[in-house]
């Protein structure tokens, strides 16, 4: 027999469910007084009485989670705070995104996450508050469209969960309260998801292009990553929009265009400006911002070809590509979401989504076209399973914090799968119910078991919770004539195991969500939660034996893993790894990246932490100068410009391996007195970079003294 789902009109919702909800409220009389304005707010009509405290609470809740103790983690990822300083500074930094207000050099992303920063720091003033509460804020936003967009076709229970889910996900915690572009890009997609709902609803165009406006706005945030949402959105538009098919395929080719479009506009103007009048585009190796797009942050992601990487050039690494292994950036395949790296992140509640997805699918197959249920799945569902497998698959740079785009469609694939299969009450969505929340608190209990030395009880509890709710739930579901003699009871059961069965799969995320956001998070590659053995994550990478301890100066890769203590935190890679060199050396022919313990020079993935004396040093006569200083990689020269608040010239990008500038364009820079001081040694190159930074610090080297200020070797390059 064939399943359909409730017919559900635009803009209205399914009742809340009898067994845990009282009734909303009497029906509305035509003739009775019109309610005021607050209680139309607080109480909107066929809405629960619960469901708008609780969405307060909900947000609230977020929002002191993702603002709490914020200022701790300083500057954050330094790479894009100096961007933002420099954005404040200098408009056409703030178009271009580039990392110093000299407009040098862009950062290696398109720039509209930066715009955001950038506008705050212009009205706050620079502060890490200002740098990091937009991220924070659209965190809270985000959390606040994905409930707007699951309540609309399940219901307020439903977006309730989804939101929490959402909220709740450590390394959605991580993210906003950190200032990668991954926060601005999650809200344009889950706001996306939004509008390709209301499209649904009536065919509507409108909607549909604004779909495409929000896309290629995220297109403009974190280039091709945001295109992941894009088969979703349109299988689910093609299959279930209330009109005729050409028109469907009219709708969706217009939306692409407004996609195009909105991305671009940009790409256009920095490809059609000439090179002598726009900054360097970081990140590629010939100036071109579509090389970027395309290339570093686009196709090679997926094979690991990535010229101008850290370790670029391999599929991957050693091992590494498609066919699984463990490569430059850990092994791919299908359980990559799972490991021991990624799991804690983001895989809690993941099982529970798949199970609810196949579910959810298998029951409204055979429904009709329109069916907003199976929509609502094919759109969520295809949101998961592409970017997931995107994510498991892909041979080139990966970290783990990417995985907050995941968040969104898990929240909301739990959220209106849970409360689908509850309503239906049969055995097979009874049964199916009770699998997941066993699954689910096992799951949690091997992911707590990762970090031996945290709430070393909280996993046992989880075990117990859970199957006591599962099996609970079988019995009150299947059997209620047994317990029905007592009117109250069934609700108060039912009440009481919904809950524990909530509770049995958000206390494990939650709690690494609470850890998170107690953490300060600096340096390139934030992970959340506690340190979990094999694994990356903490403040700055863990795991005992990880990247951070021996063998010194590893790459990623080779077999080993990010860690903590000595991992990627203030400290460098650890003894020997990814750390400052004091203004010596970067990387010497056979030495390694740093020296113990990182130190005041900064590195590839930590800024430089200047002494006062030379951060007054460079902001004497600071007007005279386009650029106070000189140093070799992003990372390093963020530290003193955000230091000195002064432009600082990032000689070869955040790898050191643009080749810009050229060691010609530096010695004219030079005879121009453009720049005061040059900072550091003799630089390094990267894995398939260019050779440009060591002959720029060769030549600097063997025509101007050194000399010490404030412990760091400089060279005047005005003497």
């Amino acid at each position: 027999m064939a399943v359909t789902s409730p017919a559900i009109h635009p803009g209205t919702e399914p009742g809340p469910d009898p067994e845990v909800v009282a009734d909303s409220g009497p029906d509305t009389d035509p003739g009775a007084p019109r309610p005021s304005l607050g209680r139309r707010l607080w109480r909107p009509a066929g809405q629960p009485a619960w469901a708008r405290p609780a969405l307060a609470a909900l947000l609230l809740g977020t929002a002191l989670l993702y603002l709490w103790g914020l200022g701790e983690s300083g500057w954050a990822n330094s790479f894009y705070s100096a961007a933002a300083q420099a954005g404040s500074q200098s408009w056409k930094a703030f178009f271009y995104a580039s990392s110093d207000a000299g407009n040098s050099i862009t950062v290696d992303k398109t720039p509209a996450s930066l715009w955001l920063m950038a506008l705050s720091v212009r009205l706050f003033g620079l502060s890490s508050w200002s740098i990091l509460v937009p991220e924070a804020l659209a965190g809270v936003a985000a959390v606040g469209v994905l409930y707007a967009t699951v309540r609309r076709w399940s219901g307020p229970a439903a977006a309730l969960l989804a939101g929490a889910v959402m909220a709740l996900t450590p390394v959605a915690v991580l993210m906003f309260r950190f200032n990668n572009p991954d926060a601005l890009l999650v809200l344009l997609l889950v706001t996306g998801a939004y509008a390709t709902v209301r499209a649904l609803e009536t065919a509507s165009t409108r909607w549909l292009v604004l779909v495409g406006v929000l896309v290629g706005f995220g297109f403009l945030t974190k280039m091709l990553q945001a295109l992941l949402v894009v088969p979703a959105f349109a299988l689910a538009y093609l299959i279930a929009a209330p009109t005729g098919f050409w028109r469907r395929v009219r709708q969706l080719l217009l939306a692409g265009a407004a996609m195009i479009g909105a991305a671009g506009w940009w790409i256009a103007i920095v490809e059609l400006v000439p090179a002598s009048a726009r900054p360097y585009i970081g990140g590629s190796q010939t100036n071109s911002i579509l090389e970027l797009a395309l290339g570093y942050n686009g196709f090679g992601r997926l094979t690991g070809n990535e010229v101008g990487s850290v370790g670029g050039g391999g599929a991957g690494g050693p091992g590494g590509g498609p066919g699984g292994g463990a490569g430059m950036w850990g092994a791919t395949g299908w359980t990559r979401m799972f490991d021991a790296s990624s799991g804690g992140q983001v895989s809690w509640l993941l099982p529970a989504a798949l199970l609810f997805l196949i579910a959810g699918l298998g029951l409204t197959w055979r429904a009709t076209r329109t069916d907003r249920t199976r929509a609502a799945f094919i759109l969520w569902g295809g949101w998961l399973l592409v970017t997931g497998l995107t994510f498991s698959f892909m041979a080139g740079i990966f970290h783990d914090y990417y995985e907050v785009a995941l968040a969104p469609a898990i929240g909301a694939l739990v959220g209106l799968g849970a409360v689908f299969l509850w309503r239906r009450r049969d055995a097979f969505s009874t049964i199916m119910l009770a699998v997941i929340v066993a699954a689910t608190a096992l799951w949690s209990s091997v992911l707590l078991g990762r970090s031996a030395d945290f709430l070393p009880w909280l996993g046992t509890t989880v075990v117990v919770l859970g199957l006591a709710a599962a099996v609970a739930l079988l019995v009150i579901r299947l059997a209620p004539a047994r317990i029905g003699r007592i009117a109250w009871l069934p609700r108060a059961i039912t009440a009481a195991v919904a809950g524990a069965a909530v509770a049995a799969g958000v206390a494990g995320p939650a709690a690494y969500a609470i850890d998170t956001a107690s953490t300060a998070h600096t340096g390139a590659i934030p992970t959340a939660g506690p340190a979990v053995a094999g694994g990356t994550g903490g403040p700055g990478g863990r795991g005992p034996g990880g990247l951070g301890g021996p063998p010194a100066g590893v790459l990623p890769g080779n077999g080993t893993t990010t860690g903590r203590p000595g991992g990627f935190g203030p400290g460098g890679f650890g003894p020997g790894g990814f750390g400052g060199n004091g203004g010596g050396p970067l990387l010497r022919p056979g030495a390694t990246l740093g020296r113990p313990g990182g130190g005041p020079g900064g590195g590839l993935l930590t800024a430089s932490a200047p002494s006062a004396a030379l951060t007054a040093a460079l902001r004497q006569n600071a007007s005279d100068y386009t650029w106070v200083a000189a140093a070799i990689g992003s990372m390093t020269a963020a530290g003193y410009q955000l230091a000195a608040d002064e432009p600082v010239m990032p000689i070869g990008g955040f790898n050191g391996s643009d080749p810009s500038p050229t060691l010609a364009q530096f010695q004219q820079y030079v005879k121009d007195k453009k720049i005061h001081y040059f900072l550091g040694g003799s630089g390094f190159q990267a894995n398939g970079g260019s050779q440009a930074a060591q002959e720029i610090a060769a030549w600097v080297t063997s025509t101007f003294p050194a000399t010490t200020i404030g412990g760091e070797t400089v060279y005047d390059l005005t003497r």
